[in-house]
């Protein structure tokens, strides 16, 4: 029957479409289900991809502003054109779109643009965009629908001047005042890209410091370095509401209302402003950004009507091997509990499919990495010194700042440090933690040295050229033991 698969995904994000490519792979009938019109999901179209672009154009910026006299470059006045810086971000989303249709084109797989709901075990209906409906016979389904933006209640998005992601990445003016309300990763990311190109940017974050669930030397590094870009904090700072005003100058703008819950002391080196417990005030800006967090996507699925089960955030549960409680069903990425990340989902596409070619599909959930794509980057692998302290684990702690090491100060890139977690009886690797130049692409050495349980010494006893960033890494292996040198 044309419409008989052996897998159909609901939803081509990083682990939609990468577990799709797999299960084709292992000689699977794949269909994909995709309701936007574009494949990749978030990742691609508003998320990964197009930060990325344009974190890397206002890093050319900023360099041009405040880094090339140190080299003996001289430039004149710098401006950018923001359509243009634009345009080149949306032609990147354009080329990985177009990646995406080509590897399933090579593997075979069936694309549909439609709104995929299930039926029952067996049977996805699609509403296509015309508003015909197909239905599809299926051995197996994939959930794959990703998150969405957390809405505020006194913050609904209208993509203008209260903004996700999605908004903030197509702004067409550098907004003068850029309030963001989370300082988590896209807080942060996207915060500093509006920081470098003009505007004057502070983050309100509930919990007492940015980023909380990130090696904390290493926050500080990076918070340190984005209030030299004139980035402000506001900490330990919930928001209660917020009004649209218009003023006769400076026209529309967003005021939110803030209540700080507990004594927080200045501190201009992170650009921590002043607050005292119970305060409340009110701040405005021409832009907001919501960066609060994201929530599994399942509307409209079907989920309920066939009886899968969810947990209370309303994510769906499923067992060890992605199977939710009706068989043939399986759920994995953002839409199931663990990290909210791309290659988490690709990962988990993968083990789904061959878990149904009956292989041993697993993901190692110890070493998946994080990364933070500011500048400088933080990366993170594994435990932080703050869990292992928490979990009670005995530990030795090796850190080897990029100050001392010879690449970093050829480019004038020195501030940050690798750090290294062993275990103490054992010295397997606990967490690595990365905060300095390339750290998102260093991490990956960590990550697989954790993966075949290695240990510090591992890393301290491999070769590593001169002069590259990488001999952080052994230098902060070598620390482990106090046997780091000077470089």
């Amino acid at each position: 029957m044309e419409n008989q698969f052996d897998l159909v995904i609901i939803g081509s994000g990083p682990g939609g479409y990468v577990g799709a490519i797999r299960a084709a792979q292992l000689g699977f009938k794949v269909a994909v289900v995709e309701k936007d019109k574009g494949l990749g999901g978030t990742c691609t179209n508003v998320g990964c991809i197009p930060s990325k672009a344009l974190l890397e154009s206002s890093e050319h910026v900023a360099a041009l502003q405040h880094d090339m006299k140190a080299h003996g470059i001289t430039v004149g006045p710098v401006s950018f054109d923001l359509s243009t810086m634009m345009t080149r971000k949306d032609k990147v989303v354009g080329s990985s779109n177009s990646g995406i249709q080509f590897l399933f084109k090579k593997n075979k797989i069936e694309s549909l643009n439609g709104f995929g709901k299930i039926l029952k075990a067996g049977v996805v209906e699609v509403t296509l965009a015309d508003g015909s409906k197909q239905n599809l016979n299926t051995k197996n389904i994939m959930i794959a629908t990703g998150s969405i933006p957390t809405e505020l209640p006194f913050l609904k998005f209208n993509e203008k001047n209260i903004v996700s992601n999605t908004g903030a990445l197509a702004l067409t003016a550098v907004p003068k005042t850029l309030l963001v309300v989370g300082g988590g990763v896209i807080g942060l990311e996207l915060g500093s890209v509006w920081s470098r190109l003009g505007s004057q940017v502070t983050v309100i974050e509930f919990a007492d410091r940015i980023s909380p669930t990130m090696d904390k030397e290493a926050m500080d590094v990076l918070q340190k370095s984005l209030a030299k870009e004139g980035m402000k904090f506001m900490v330990s700072t919930k928001v209660t509401g917020s009004q649209i005003t218009n003023d006769k100058t400076k026209g529309e703008q967003v005021t939110l209302d803030f209540e700080v819950m507990k004594d927080v002391a200045a501190n201009g080196g992170l650009g921590i402003l002043e607050g005292k417990a119970n305060t409340k005030g009110q701040l405005t800006g021409d832009v907001v950004l919501v960066a609060t967090g994201r929530r599994a996507f399942t509307n409209g699925l079907g989920c309920e009507d066939v009886g899968i089960q969810k947990d209370p955030q309303g994510r769906i549960q499923v067992d060890a091997h992605y199977q939710t409680n009706i068989p043939g069903i399986y759920a994995i990425g953002d839409v199931i509990a663990g990290p909210m990340l791309a290659h988490k989902a690709e990962e988990e596409g993968v083990a789904v499919a061959e878990i149904l070619a009956g292989q041993a599909g697993h993901v190692n959930y110890n070493t998946v990495p994080g990364v933070i794509y500011t500048h400088p980057e933080v990366a993170s692998v594994g435990l932080t010194e703050e869990q292992c302290k928490a979990q009670g684990l005995d530990v030795n702690v090796g850190k080897f700042p990029f100050m001392a090491n010879g690449r970093a100060r050829a480019m004038n890139q020195t501030d940050g440090f690798v750090k290294i977690i062993a275990d103490k009886k054992t010295d397997r690797i606990l967490g690595g933690h990365i905060v300095g130049p390339k750290a998102g692409e260093l991490l990956g050495e960590i990550v697989v040295a954790m993966e075949f349980g290695g240990s510090s010494e591992d890393l301290a006893r491999s070769f590593h050229a001169h002069p590259t960033l990488s001999e952080t890494i052994r230098e902060a292996a070598l620390a482990v033991e106090k046997r780091q040198r000077q470089m």
